[in-house]
């Protein structure tokens, strides 16, 4: 696949504080998870691709322009119905109301909640809220999906049902940037890893390669720990 992103020299410092360093990386895969410990500067390096937070130093510069959609590791639903939670989306894109209900209907379909279309969206589980938050995604129909941690406080099933959609938005042909400290999951979802550790990107690699024999000593300690 061709290239659709370039980081050049990217950094945040706040307060005094550098969190992402520096960092210069291209993006062509399918499925890209940023992996790395807790505190690595994954989350804010997400932010600042998807133009949530302003860079210190460096630039974000796309090959082409993609329609994109972000899930926080903590999905925020209204208070109103898991169907209008949906809408409300794409309402703020200005889609049309008969489109609107097509592509709501259809997301919760994908994410296996139709049947809870008009349950209260703020009663439902943690994992449910994620598949919500992932139906919103869906109905976007967007060409980049930004992932932050999505099952981080997700128990072992709901976790495999969030897997299971984000491997079908992939098929259908939205690349994946995703943030991850789960080596686990980085095995079952990347094409390609990218090593984060201490806000420096210090390893990009096709994930057969990274998981055979990271190429970075960090990496390769990172793995063994968390084999341990």
């Amino acid at each position: 696949m061709s290239e659709y992103l370039r980081l050049e020299s990217l950094g945040l410092a706040e307060r005094g504080h550098t969190i992402v360093r520096e960092i210069n990386l291209s993006f062509a895969a399918r499925r890209t998870l940023i992996l790395g410990p807790n505190g690595a500067g994954k989350s804010t390096l997400l932010r600042l691709i998807h133009g949530l937070l302003k860079p210190s130093v460096g630039s974000v510069r796309w090959t082409e322009p993609l329609r994109q959609a972000m899930v926080f590791q903590r999905p925020i639903m209204l208070r109103t119905t898991v169907f209008k939670n949906v809408l409300y989306g794409l309402k703020l894109v200005r889609v049309g109301d008969g489109e609107r209900e097509r592509r709501a209907h259809e997301a919760l379909e994908r994410v296996g909640l139709a049947h809870l279309h008009g349950r209260a969206a703020r009663v439902l589980s943690g994992g449910e809220q994620q598949r919500v938050a992932l139906a919103r995604a869906w109905a976007l129909e967007p060409q980049l999906l930004f992932l932050d941690e999505p099952t981080a406080s997700l128990d072992p099933a709901s976790s495999r049902e969030v897997e299971r959609i984000i491997g079908e938005f992939a098929d259908a042909g939205t690349r994946i940037l995703m943030t991850t400290h789960n080596l686990g999951q980085a095995r079952r979802l990347a094409d390609e890893v990218v090593f984060i550790d201490e806000g420096r990107a210090v390893e990009q690699s096709p994930a057969a390669d990274f998981f055979r024999q990271p190429r970075d000593a960090r990496a390769a300690a990172f793995i063994r720990e968390e084999l341990l």
